[in-house]
This record gives C-alpha cells, structure tokens and sequence, in this order.
C-alpha cells in the first residue's frame, strides 16, 4: 500500500509506502488523495458522475489529472467541513478504499 495525506489546499502532509509496494501506486494515491480533497467527495463518487454521458465527463483531465475510481476520500472535521483527504493505492480498488475509510475514520 500507499498512502497520502493531503491538507484541505491539496499538499502533501505524510505520505508512506510499504515494503514492496508498487511504485506506479505511488502517483495514483497522490492523485486520489488531490482529487477527494479538490472535490470534497470519495474519488469513486467522481468517477461515476464522470462517466460518458455524465454531467462531469473528461473532468478527470483537470487540474493536472485526477483519479476517477475508489481509494480517494475526503477528510471531514467534526463541523462537517473538509479539512484534507487520503489516498490509498496498491491495493484492489475494495482494499484501498477499506483502508482510505480507516484512515479517514481515524482522523
């Protein structure tokens, strides 16, 4: 696994990788982390509303490229405002999202 934590602006706060993980994983949980944070949704709720024939379709080509399936989610603070996001990616889109939830419950 690998995993980004991103503040509410985007940037990078802590971002670790296990052992053997993959290294193309690396960009994708940066880019799901950006993507949860810059939209205040899951990466997979983007990517069913980017669908073709969807009202957001080609929105995963902005803002330097964006991840439009399960492993992105927001964190919320206690007043319901998004105060970052985490990024998983390594694992199957259901692991990474699994893990993605612990991390943001934990928060």
């Amino acid at each position: 696994m690998n995993i980004a934590i991103v503040d509410a602006g985007g940037h990078l706060l802590h971002f670790t990788r296990m052992d053997d993980a993959w290294l193309g994983s690396i960009d994708l949980a940066l880019k799901k982390a950006r993507t949860s944070v810059l939209f205040s949704m899951p990466s997979a709720t983007l990517g069913e509303i980017s669908q073709p024939g969807g009202p957001a379709y080609g929105i995963e080509h902005s803002n330097g490229g964006l991840i439009s399936f399960g492993g992105g989610l927001p964190i919320v603070d206690a007043d319901g405002r998004t105060v970052g996001a985490v990024g998983v990616s390594g694992g199957t889109v259901d692991q990474d999202v699994h893990v993605a939830g612990a991390a943001a419950q934990a928060y």
